[in-house]
């Protein structure tokens, strides 16, 4: 395998604590080793070891790629006029989803996967290397299914979620769309996904209805997540833990007993400031949740109705002036916290062993990321070793 160094690195965030006596494990003055897709050394630029071929970084920063373990991309048109309704003043609700679902049922296969692949190398050009997606705009049989086949030849990080909202086709009998959620739809969708969902709020599924989908799911193996507590307070977080979800997703409104539940556990709290930007809705705690001891992750929730971002930049900057992280921890979140909230080791961090997935930042330090709000800062990046953007 090629060997290729990537040298005169002015700061460099590995996330590995043996590189410092934070988090972030940066190392000044630095260099990175790649063979292959992976990373093979890492340290000060003094000691590396000699390439098949060198890239000059002149200075500038290197992070792990971004892991955005949270966005809704199979779908099919966009919901403009609903959004400058909101901004002209109407509150949001989960059900202009519906628009969303009529529209990506009337889609073809490749429509979809062309809108996926676009906001993809949308995403890689601003440093996204791996990135969870879901289902739940078809709530169909078979458009649940083939939302997950479109997905899952682009990520392994496929998400179950019929439990999206009740099918439009099922509004006056939620139990009757459950049944078929834990039934004949998800005999279908599971081979397709590693992950089931459900979102927990008003509107949209109780706590009985998500227990039930969640159990069902875990009954054919796929792994929990829940969107929890993103409207109002409620059951979604403390029914996380119990099942012992991988993460509980927007997390805005919490009780004490949430965050200390979620302190306790295992499961990521994954904020989405993108959705409390696009819907004016009250910030998520995360100094709350952090000062408790939570892991914490940030990412897109990238989807056409509430959060149409699929900038981890810009939610690294919301994070840091909204929600009381400091610029380190926000970009801890949005690597190592994505990836412990996709239960992965391999990715997140910049150590031997892990994924030769990294950006290339026009900057000297990754604060700029906060620093420079809206400022296209990444300059290169390199996703399982090759360079892709």
């Amino acid at each position: 395998m090629t060997t290729t160094l990537i040298t005169n690195i002015g700061s460099l965030v590995t996330n590995d604590p043996a590189h410092g006596d934070t988090p972030l494990g940066l190392v000044e003055n630095a260099a990175v080793v790649i063979e292959g897709d992976r990373i093979a050394w890492v340290g000060p630029q003094e000691k590396a070891p000699a390439a098949d071929a060198v890239h000059d970084a002149q200075g500038r920063a290197v992070i792990p790629g971004f892991v955005d373990s949270h966005s809704h991309l199979v779908f099919a048109g966009d919901r403009t006029q609903e959004f400058n309704a909101r901004m002209s003043g109407r509150s949001y609700t989960a059900g202009g989803i519906r628009t969303t679902v009529a529209a990506t049922r009337a889609a073809t296969d490749e429509e979809l996967e062309a809108n996926l692949v676009h906001h993809l190398d949308e995403a890689l050009r601003q440093g996204t290397t791996t990135f969870e997606t879901k289902s739940g705009y078809g709530l169909t049989v078979e458009d649940e299914a083939r939302a997950l086949r479109i997905a899952a030849r682009h990520t392994d990080e496929v998400t179950y979620l019929g439990a999206h909202i009740v099918s439009p086709d099922y509004a006056d009998d939620p139990a009757a769309y459950v049944a078929l959620v834990t039934g004949e739809m998800l005999d279908a969708c599971a081979p397709h996904a590693r992950w089931v969902d459900v979102f927990c709020e008003k509107g949209a599924f109780d706590g009985d209805q998500a227990r039930a989908i969640l159990t069902a799911g875990k009954a054919k193996g796929l792994l929990p997540r829940v969107h929890a507590n993103q409207l109002g307070y409620g059951p979604g977080v403390q029914l996380a833990v119990e099942l012992e979800a991988a993460s509980a997703d927007h997390c805005t409104h919490l009780t004490d007993e949430d965050v200390d539940a979620l302190a306790n556990s295992s499961t990521v709290a994954t904020l989405l400031p993108g959705a409390e930007f696009s819907t004016r809705a009250q910030w998520p705690d995360a100094r709350r949740l952090l000062d408790a001891g939570v892991t914490v992750a940030l990412s897109t929730d990238c989807n056409p109705g509430s959060s149409f971002t699929s900038s981890v930049p810009f939610c690294i900057a919301l994070a840091v002036r909204d929600m009381g992280m400091t610029p380190d921890e926000a970009m801890w979140a949005a690597t190592a916290g994505g990836a412990q909230a996709l239960r992965r080791e391999d990715v997140g961090r910049l150590a031997p062993g892990a994924y030769a997935d990294l950006a290339l930042l026009d900057a000297p330090s990754h604060v700029h990321l906060a620093y420079r709000p809206g400022v296209p800062l990444v300059s290169a990046v390199w996703r399982r070793g090759v360079r892709a953007a």
